[in-house]
């Protein structure tokens, strides 16, 4: 049970470390590189190669600007692939649209923008679908959120 999490740049790392604490919490492996599917594309894919030989059951990956990395991930693996788009220019948008945009057959599925944590939690639902202890962990972690929730916003609000 283990979680891939690629991006593209150093600068990134503030953001995509959320994912490692979603998949920290609920005592799922991961590896993360630091890749470009421009500037070494053969790495990119030899990376791929290894993580769907070693036991990766998807992969999460970031990127902004023209936000290829996601897209290019997936074009090379049939590993479901979770996209975050990077805040960079335009506000994020331009990532948004490039990786939620991908051609018929070749799927990425996207967060919000600078959301790991959510790309986090997907990756943990796609492979609590394998996993029945991940699952059993996840049904307590909405129960319990849910009661936080309620017990939180129980009292009386006057306006």
């Amino acid at each position: 049970m283990k979680v891939g999490i690629i991006f593209g740049s150093k600068s990134d790392i503030d953001i995509m470390k959320n994912a490692a604490v979603v998949l920290k919490e609920f005592g799922v492996d991961y590896e993360v590189h630091i890749l470009s599917a421009h500037r070494v594309p053969e790495r990119l894919t030899q990376v791929i190669k290894e993580m769907e030989n070693n036991g990766v059951g998807c992969i999460i990956s970031g990127a902004g600007l023209a936000a290829h990395l996601p897209g290019v991930i997936a074009s090379q693996t049939i590993l479901p692939v979770i996209g975050v788009p990077i805040k960079a220019a335009l506000g994020g948008i331009d990532a948004l649209f490039s990786i939620v945009q991908m051609p018929k057959a070749i799927p990425v599925a996207t967060v919000g923008i600078n959301n790991s944590y959510n790309a986090g939690m997907l990756a943990v639902q796609i492979l609590s679908l394998k996993y029945l202890g991940l699952k059993d962990k996840l049904i307590i972690y909405r129960k319990e959120m849910k009661e936080k929730f309620l017990a939180d916003n129980e009292v009386k609000f006057e306006f």
